[in-house]
């Protein structure tokens, strides 16, 4: 594995990872009671963690692409042993 796709690879990974993270711990202004004023939705976050939320994405990306980047570069799965469909 190139550089370059070993980035590309771990931006991939990073992004979905941030999409599954994102949901995480999150309370709407609905569940706390507060009253949305303003035009306001009251499914929105009151206070999102955006900081810790990239923070754990990037961890648990690293994570996820250190076990990718273990079977690639040891053969645990190869092309041909992949089912054709």
């Amino acid at each position: 594995m190139g550089i370059g796709t070993g980035i590309a690879i771990y931006l991939t990974v990073w992004w979905t990872t941030l999409f599954a993270v994102l949901p995480l711990g999150n309370r709407t202004y609905a569940e706390s009671g507060i009253e949305v004023k303003d035009g306001g939705d009251p499914g929105a976050p009151v206070n999102p963690n955006l900081k810790r939320k990239f923070i754990t994405t990037t961890w648990v990306a690293a994570l996820i692409w250190g076990v990718i980047w273990l079977v690639i570069r040891f053969g645990l799965i190869t092309l041909p042993s992949m089912p054709n469909s």
